[in-house]
């Protein structure tokens, strides 16, 4: 396993039994997904299949809120981070806790009661109701399905990348990915998957394949279902994998003080010079380690590499083609690696490096991983300056009340009573999620020096290197589940909202009013499966980003949703000239600094940020404007629409037909 290039699952049987323990988590699920779809029988297909009735209790409705929002990001991308720029990560996420009190407080109640008057199943349904336009009602499926087929994306790059993983040690899953690829690489007359890792391949299938399976056929009680057992085992995950990082690092104060002493590792481009015979290839594989001996007369101390790809010295020459290097910088994360007796570093080559990369802040900071802005390789002003944290806070706090996916539930709890509970119990669930987390990929910078290289693997690399320090390979299985069922449970609903975007709000609102609920109910099921399956594709070439993706369309989503629906669920004058004219500024506003981005920073997901402020900031603050100026600007809706949602005795008014 090339995690720190040593064989972490060190028996056979530890490493089956997480692949045993994987089978019947699956197996669960599907299980869960018979169900929901029995349950369906008797009840009205639409509403079952993508509102579950309307009738979810605390725990369901609070435990599938909280995991939706807990997507594949929060136990792979944000760890990563955590490892990447240290103790800062607490103030980034700190705003986390309140995202229930903003969301549900501020629309749980208010979006029930209008979905329930114009009897919406989706949140395009509510929008087209609402402000009576059936043109808003497509503005606002065409911008879920832009953002959300990037997030689900980035989910199944996640699921698979956590399954590789897992799996890495197993002898059946080796071979059988070597025959998958083969079979695959002979199908593809086309060259789409050549170069992919068909390990990876492999487990983008079956994750891929289970996901779609259960959320086709079970619809959204299955999602529900899946996201409490989910829920419950993401907590546990996160609160096994406490103690032992603490326990194994020497306790958080000994970890605290070896960051305090780290300096971030270069990236270095250098060619490999062997020492010895040439007649035969070289071979040195992804995640090895190299070392360069210091000499004693010379009192210099010994430099260790880690390679970022692999490669090949041909038979014949002596040195590689340029290669990348990870180059660690601190002397203790040296030693360690070092003096791990089952790490064999390679000694038998030379170094010429050529080009050097350095973080552009705290490269030589000693104590940048504790204290802010934090290291950073792209930003002179760190990673979290002040005002980013600002934004930062809002953002997380206010953005999750723009998503759709989180609006949904929003329209599928019972009752008040439940609402006021489920608020109570996500704040204290996302407290022991988020913040045991920075404190677990603080000692991971300890306990595992140099996975700079590939940074989204670090949770599951952990998980495993934990659970086998204290001889419970099997244990890892549990462990790897919980980031496991975070992707899966995001996939799950961002797939039943696309689909429901495609089958509720185009095709019978706009194409076919009369539509049977047997037609329905076989276009519901073609679309997720077709959706699904087009996401799954996406990802066999993925991007390489996770959590900037995620960031992107959650900050995205938000500055197109948030506030026409705010003014519409709050303002009986506001429109649907001032809500659409909104909805394509928040957008156009916050599309604009990432495509900014891209020419000043070289990156897309690395935005434009005037005075280091998140463009959700920008995007919020352009929407709600535009929405109030236009509002005004523009004739008043009729008394009837006002009357509806705004009246009591209003909910008994025929519905728009527009």
């Amino acid at each position: 396993m090339n995690l720190l290039t040593l064989p972490l699952f060190a028996a056979q049987g530890q490493s089956n039994a997480a692949l045993w323990m994987f089978l019947v988590y699956t197996l669960a699920v599907l299980a869960l997904a018979g169900l929901s779809n029995r349950l369906m029988q008797s009840k009205s297909f639409l509403s079952e299949y993508f509102l579950g009735s309307r009738s979810l209790g605390v725990w369901a409705f609070a435990l599938t809120f909280a995991a939706t929002s807990s997507s594949g990001g929060s136990f792979m991308g944000f760890p990563s981070k955590i490892y990447t720029h240290g103790w800062i990560l607490a103030l980034w996420i700190g705003s986390y806790m309140v995202v229930p009190i903003c969301t549900m407080g501020m629309l749980g109640k208010r979006i029930n009661q209008v979905a329930r008057i114009s009897g919406a199943i989706t949140i395009p349904d509510v929008i087209r109701d609402r402000f009576n336009s059936a043109v808003f009602g497509l503005l606002a499926v065409c911008l879920i399905v832009f953002f959300m087929s990037f997030n689900l994306v980035a989910q199944f790059k996640a699921g698979s990348i956590i399954l590789s993983v897992l799996l890495d040690g197993v002898d059946v899953f080796h071979s059988t990915s070597i025959a998958f690829g083969n079979f695959v690489g002979g199908l593809d007359t086309t060259g789409f998957t050549q170069g992919v890792d068909p390990e990876y391949l492999l487990c983008l299938v079956t994750f891929g394949v289970a996901v779609i399976v259960y959320t086709t056929y079970g619809g959204f009680h299955a999602v529900v279902w899946t996201d409490v057992m989910q829920g419950v085992v993401m907590l546990i995950g996160v609160l096994i994998l406490l103690p032992l990082a603490l326990t194994q690092v020497g306790g958080l104060e000994y970890a605290t003080s070896r960051m305090a002493k780290m300096t971030p590792p270069v990236r270095v481009t250098a060619t490999l010079e062997r020492n010895g015979d040439s007649e035969e290839e070289r071979t040195i594989r992804k995640g090895s380690w190299i070392v360069l001996r210091g000499t004693d007369e010379d009192d210099a101390e010994d430099q260790l590499y880690r390679t970022v790809t692999a490669f090949t010295i041909p038979a014949g020459k002596t040195s590689s083609d340029d290669v990348e290097l990870l180059k660690l910088t601190t002397q203790a994360d040296i030693e360690q690696v070092l003096g791990n007796k089952t790490i064999e570093p390679i000694e038998d080559v030379a170094i010429n490096e050529t080009k050097t990369t350095t973080y552009k802040y705290g490269q030589e900071k000693p104590g940048s991983f504790v204290t802010g802005p934090g290291p950073s390789p792209k930003s002179d002003s760190g990673f979290l300056p002040l005002s980013l944290g600002i934004s930062f806070f809002f953002m997380w706090a206010i953005s999750g009340a723009g998503q759709p996916s989180n609006m949904v539930r929003l329209m599928a709890f019972n009752s008040s009573r439940t609402l006021r509970r489920s608020i109570f119990t996500v704040a204290i669930y996302y407290t022991l999620i988020y913040f045991p987390l920075v404190m677990i990929f603080c000692c991971a910078r300890v306990l595992m020096p140099g996975m700079e290289a590939e940074p989204d693997r670090i949770m599951p690399a952990v998980a495993i290197l934990l659970t086998e320090n204290i001889g419970m390979g099997w244990l890892a299985g549990l462990l790897v589940a919980a980031p496991f069922a975070a992707a899966m449970s995001t996939v799950d609903s961002f797939l039943l909202m696309i689909s429901s975007a495609l089958v509720r709000d185009i095709y019978q609102r706009n194409i076919d009013p009369e539509a049977s609920e047997k037609t329905i109910k076989r276009l519901s099921y073609l679309c997720t499966l077709l959706v699904g399956t087009a996401a799954m594709l996406g990802a066999v070439n993925p991007p390489k980003f996770l959590q900037d993706i995620i960031v992107y369309t959650g900050s995205g989503l938000s500055s197109c949703f948030l506030a026409p629906m705010v003014f519409g669920l709050y303002w009986p004058r506001v429109n649907k000239y001032g809500a659409i004219s909104g909805m394509l500024a928040g957008f156009s506003a916050h599309l604009s600094m990432y495509v900014a981005g891209s020419f000043i920073n070289g990156s897309f997901f690395s935005p434009y940020r005037v005075f280091n402020i998140d463009p959700i900031l920008v995007g919020l603050f352009v929407s709600f404007i535009t929405v109030y100026l236009v509002t005004k600007a523009t004739p008043a809706p009729s008394e009837e629409l006002v009357r509806r949602y705004f009246h009591k005795d209003g909910a008994k008014v025929t519905p728009p037909t527009a």
